[in-house]
């Protein structure tokens, strides 16, 4: 019993973190997925962009750790799930690694463009909408789709199982809809 009460608040301290990271992230990377002049001026936020990422990779680390400490728990009521869960969990971290690339890529590229200066402006441009394109797919794929589809897995368990109060299964599996209604709304 002891070791599913410790396992818990692991798993409780790594969803704030994933939350948390998730959140400042987004943020930090605002000046050069969301500026006017990303091109030009991206490069000017590098500090603020890199320790988005780190932040996103904070992200990664605790997705895949909150799907290691629920393994053990949710394989005892359901082994099918839980594996299930852990590898979606997982492809959900590959994805949003894919984004944290693309993010950096899309600051190696304001680099360039700043050192270059304008060149070839066009190139650099498609070169760019693409880069924001490959984070905003992975944004929509890995924090929303593959989210929902661990949240209903886990959230079901706990409902079937009662290990946490039944509304907050319910609200798991409520939120775990608004996921996939989110990015068509």
């Amino acid at each position: 019993m002891f070791a599913n009460q410790l396992s818990a608040k692991i798993v409780g301290v790594l969803f704030i973190l994933a939350a948390v990271s998730s959140i400042i992230g987004l943020m930090l990377y605002d000046p050069i997925l969301n500026g006017p002049d990303y091109l030009l001026q991206g490069s000017a936020y590098g500090g603020q962009v890199t320790l988005g990422a780190l932040m996103e990779l904070i992200l990664v680390v605790s997705a895949v750790g909150t799907a290691t400490s629920m393994f053990p728990i949710l394989r005892t009521y359901n082994e099918t799930i839980a594996l299930w869960h852990v590898c979606f969990r997982f492809l959900e971290a590959v994805v949003i690694t894919v984004g944290i690339i693309s993010v950096l890529a899309l600051l190696t590229l304001s680099r360039e463009f700043a050192a270059a200066g304008a060149l070839d402006t066009a190139s650099f441009q498609a070169a760019g909408t693409s880069l924001k394109a490959i984070h905003d797919w992975t944004f929509l794929l890995g924090p929303n789709f593959m989210l929902g589809i661990n949240t209903m897995m886990y959230s079901y368990i706990f409902y079937r199982t009662k290990l946490v109060p039944r509304f907050i299964a319910i609200l798991g599996m409520t939120g775990q809809r608004l996921f996939f209604c989110a990015p068509y709304a």
